[in-house]
């Protein structure tokens, strides 16, 4: 299907209003650093977790998602927990106001409240910023894969070629993807570097109410047809979020190819998959944030109760509409499946399903709009990661080492410097990528598992010091970029174990070796994030000093919120499923699990938060 002329002016027009927004904030966001990189700190809890939320409204995202739950059914809830996606919870209930409290502009400027000013906060210091750019590289180049695979559906390579008149094979169709990837790269990058971080925020509303409509419109579209049809060509147990030992998906009568797909993806244990992924998931939840968009949405916020809150609001508005488009995606696909394009070269790509169904299925018109929401996805995540890495190579290298006395003008300029080079590394590094799944396992289960242990150790024990902060960060990165190149993705995550206990011995051993971090430096970052954890000796003195001091943080409480808020998530994701699907009587008990869990977190959470004030 070839986009018509209504549906290239949505497009068009969509570009236009994300511009002149750039332009428009341009001028405030050269005011000064905190003004480019955080907003002012000024900008509402809500508006930043829909911000939030949009940036994790990607198009590699949306295509991923719609890939395994076409494959894995309700099963597939669990699967985004390889991010995991209920780090959020984790975030909302109390590691948005500790990381808040610090005032900081960047997770690495964030060190030095807990490490203090010394040699070793430096070393911990230029690893968090060494680490925050491979990540940021990581997921440029995995949006620029999907947009990639996005954008050929709609725009057919030969006929491109054929409009500037010249041979379609001196590009091997394996690399069309890439090509695609670099032209639309190149422009979301002038919108992106023009107004920071309040820039990104206003977009993001623009692209989340697009989204938003045609997600409702696409659910719409596949339930009449799933009611027409009567059944979904399923295997037993697609709609059930349970399972047992094994992953039991048989697709042999149905589409044969899937099963392979299960093979290669090293789901078939399923119950082994689970225990992994939640021990992993917990850990690194526990760890905070990792230094990326996600990160500086927090810091961005007015304070630490709106911090909470902005983390809290993004489940809410992400989850029920994106799994609404991506269940509406899912049904298209299988009630039509012999009818979509999904050849790659000479294979099928269950990946190009998403931009199949949509040349398939989507009427003109509403196709423009929802390729505008979806390219406005990608510039969305694309902004929001770029914006947090030019904050740790302005914030933390130019500002610190460089040009300390830097202003305004100058720093916006500089920023848009380095943000040009990020994103031409990120090029080249998408250029090398095999496909989404495998970028996004890399980074799942290889790169984020090297920032485990320093990053758990630094909020929970008062002896750990930036020597083994730096020390853990390297034993864990070291072994992950390795494995990285040894080790096939769908075997990453089983190798999780072993890169934890290299970075935790590393910890453990560099900090016990290196004196403690200074008294006055722990005393005034426990006063003021006020953690629970191993701080005993350290709340003692605070105690001492002052009398009326009270820590408000409470392990058990926020455990149990933890517990229920995930599965008040859990319940947004399936109850959307389940009702495009049009399997009612589930969605209804979802829907009194959302019910039940947000009363509960109302009492035990929110309340509680509202009466500290924080």
């Amino acid at each position: 299907m070839e986009l018509q002329f209504i549906d290239i002016a949505i497009i068009l027009l969509y570009m236009a209003a994300i511009t002149i927004i750039g332009f428009v904030m341009k001028k405030r966001a050269e005011q000064g650093e905190k003004e480019y990189l955080l907003g002012g700190n000024r900008l509402p809890w809500y508006l930043l977790g829909l911000s939030n939320a949009s940036g994790m409204l990607d198009i590699s995202g949306t295509m991923w998602l719609v890939t395994i739950t076409f494959i894995y059914g309700l099963k597939s809830v669990w699967i985004p927990w390889l991010w995991p996606v209920f780090n959020q919870i984790f975030m909302m209930i109390y590691l948005s106001k500790w990381l808040r409290r610090s005032g900081a502009t960047t997770g690495a400027e964030w060190l030095r409240t807990r490490f203090g000013d010394r040699k070793d906060t430096s070393w911990s210091h230029i690893i968090v910023v060494i680490f925050a750019l491979i990540s940021c590289l990581g997921f440029l180049a995995y949006g620029f894969i999907g947009l990639g695979k996005f954008i050929m559906i709609f725009l057919p390579w030969d006929t491109v070629a054929g409009f500037f008149g010249f041979n379609p094979g001196i590009i091997d169709p394996a690399f069309v993807p890439h090509v695609y990837g670099i032209v639309f790269t190149l422009a979301a990058t002038v919108y992106c570097l023009l107004g920071g971080m309040a820039s990104i925020v206003w977009a993001d509303l623009i692209q989340y109410t697009i989204i938003t409509i045609s997600a409702i419109v696409v659910a719409i579209i596949a339930m009449s047809k799933l009611a027409a049809v009567g059944h979904l060509p399923v295997p037993q147990g697609w709609f059930s979020p349970f399972f047992g030992w094994k992953l039991d998906l048989d697709w042999n009568n149905i589409i044969s190819q899937v099963n392979q797909v299960i093979k290669n993806d090293g789901y078939e244990f399923f119950t082994i998959f689970m225990m992994m992924m939640l021990f992993k998931g917990i850990l690194v939840s526990a760890a905070g944030p990792a230094p990326n968009y996600d990160m500086q949405k927090v810091l961005s916020t007015k304070n630490p109760k709106e911090a909470g809150m902005m983390s809290g609001s993004v489940s809410v508005i992400l989850m029920p509409f994106r799994y609404m488009m991506v269940t509406g995606f899912v049904v298209l696909g299988l009630l039509f499946f012999e009818d979509l394009n999904l050849m790659v070269g000479n294979t099928i790509d269950f990946e190009q399903i998403l931009p199949s169904a949509m040349a398939e299925f989507i009427p003109v018109g509403l196709l423009g709009l929802l390729l505008a929401g979806l390219s406005a996805a990608f510039v969305s995540t694309f902004s929001g990661t770029l914006n947090a890495g030019q904050a740790y190579l302005v914030n933390d290298i130019f500002l610190k080492y460089i040009n300390p006395d830097a202003e305004g003008k100058h720093i916006a300029r500089v920023s848009q410097l380095i943000g040009l080079g990020l994103v031409v590394v990120s090029i080249v590094l998408g250029i090398f990528a095999e496909n989404i799944d495998s970028v996004l396992k890399w980074i799942v289960s290889g790169l984020y598992g090297s920032y485990v242990a320093s990053n758990v150790l630094k909020w929970y024990w008062w002896r750990f010091n930036g020597y083994g902060y730096f020390w853990g960060m390297v034993g864990g990165l070291v072994p992950a970029l390795i494995f990285a190149r040894i080790i096939p993705s769908a075997n990453q995550l089983y190798y999780f174990p072993i890169t934890l206990a290299i970075s935790v011995i590393s910890c453990i051993v560099a900090t016990l070796k290196t004196p403690p971090t200074d008294e006055e430096t722990l005393k005034d970052f426990y006063k003021k994030v006020r953690p629970w954890g191993f701080w005993k000796p350290i709340h003692k003195k605070v105690v001492e000093e002052n009398p009326d001091f009270e820590n408000d943080s409470s392990f058990a409480q926020d455990m149990i919120n933890v517990f229920v808020g995930i599965i008040w998530q859990t319940a947004l994701v399936a109850i959307a499923i389940y009702f495009v699907t049009l399997k009612f009587w589930p969605a209804a008990i979802c829907l009194v699990i959302i019910i039940l869990t947000s009363i509960f977190l109302k009492i035990n959470w929110y309340d509680k938060i509202e009466g500290k004030g924080y």
